[in-house]
């Protein structure tokens, strides 16, 4: 295969890739990234001299420039992951999550379009057929309450404009199979984590707060119910699909990991404590609580029985052995953490971490 990953410099982007390229299906890997202020050289910097490997600096939203990346590479699979991703960036600037998510979503169907059942690429098809993967997220199902799981068959509703644009972009990719017969797949996750992770997200924030001293700010009552997947099981998980899972399908994957997210914190708190004694302890009393987030969904849980029924497939990692293996990964990268803060606030970036 000749594979495109979208959004290889982010944070899930980079893990697959670290992941995936020795893989002997791959004759090359090109990563297409604009490289925004969560996508960051630094996170390929092991794989960046690999033979397999190619490095294309362009934005879903420029048509022309994606269509010239799917044709000259000759590609004949996808990963789209590229997706503006914080829930938060989406309430104060719902734009930029309208234009990549759904506008560079429709870019790259139609290059892929194009190029496979047009053939304006001249891309001969591989042994076993193009393939289209769509990544995608469990919040394009809105809320649950305390008991149920989503299910590949549950209604849409979501409820932020992050979650929204995510939401269209499924349905274009389900259209273009329906309408057009272009091979696709769709995979809805819920919440990763694990290293690379840009510091603006919970687990980095909590992790940067405690070491750092500073106020970890929890929202409303911090009960907000999270299902927690590490970012390698995640990886492998997404390979899975995009070589055997059944075309025009979407697949659930979750780590089977509910937890309120104030006790998260609390165990971030612990383990940053055990692994630096040298900071006093008691990290726990860090933890601040502020007005809770508009719009913030109680509890995504995911049903991931599908993806094990069909592929086999099972988190690799316990929540425990994750979460010390990211906390661990954070205190021994401050170098890492200190570019890629540096970098943000150089494009004028806010962080929060």
């Amino acid at each position: 295969m000749n594979l495109l990953v979208t959004g290889g410099a982010g944070f899930i982007g980079s893990n697959l890739i670290h992941h995936i390229i020795d893989r002997p299906e791959i004759r090359v890997l090109v990563n297409l990234d604009c490289l925004t202020y969560a996508g960051h050289l630094e996170n390929l910097e092991r794989v960046a001299g690999h033979p397999k490997y190619v490095f294309e600096k362009v934005d879903l939203r420029d048509k022309a420039a994606v269509f010239e990346v799917v044709k000259r590479h000759r590609i004949t699979h996808v990963l789209h992951l590229a997706a503006e991703s914080h829930v938060d960036r989406s309430i104060t600037g719902p734009g930029d999550f309208i234009h990549t998510n759904i506008v560079g979503t429709f870019h790259l169907l139609e290059a892929c379009r194009l190029c496979w059942l047009e053939g304006q690429g001249e891309v001969e098809p591989p042994p076993g057929g193009f393939r289209f993967h769509h990544v995608s997220t469990d919040e394009v199902y809105g809320s649950l309450g305390p008991t149920g799981y989503f299910t590949e068959t549950t209604p849409y509703a979501p409820n932020s404009p992050y979650s929204a644009s995510k939401a269209a972009s499924d349905m274009l990719v389900r259209a273009y199979h329906h309408t057009y017969g272009l091979p696709t797949l769709i995979t809805n996750c819920s919440n990763n984590y694990g290293p690379y992770q840009f510091p603006e997200k919970l687990i980095p924030v909590v992790i940067l707060s405690a070491l750092n001293r500073r106020p970890i700010p929890v929202y409303g009552d911090g009960m907000n119910v999270r299902d927690w997947l590490y970012v390698l099981d995640h990886a492998e998980a997404l390979w899975q699909v995009l070589t055997r899972g059944r075309v025009g399908e979407t697949y659930n994957i979750g780590g089977n990991n509910e937890w309120p997210n104030l006790r998260i914190v609390e165990r971030i708190c612990d383990l940053v404590d055990e692994f630096r004694p040298d900071l006093g302890g008691n990290s726990r009393r860090l933890i601040t609580f502020v007005k809770d987030r508009p719009g913030h969904d109680r509890r995504y849980a995911i049903d991931a029985g599908k993806i094990r029924r069909e592929l086999g497939w099972t988190p690799a990692h316990s929540f425990d052995e994750g979460l010390r293996k990211t906390v661990r990964w954070y205190l021994d990268n401050q170098d890492w953490v200190r570019k890629v803060l540096a970098k943000a606030s150089r494009s004028g970036t806010e962080t929060r971490a």
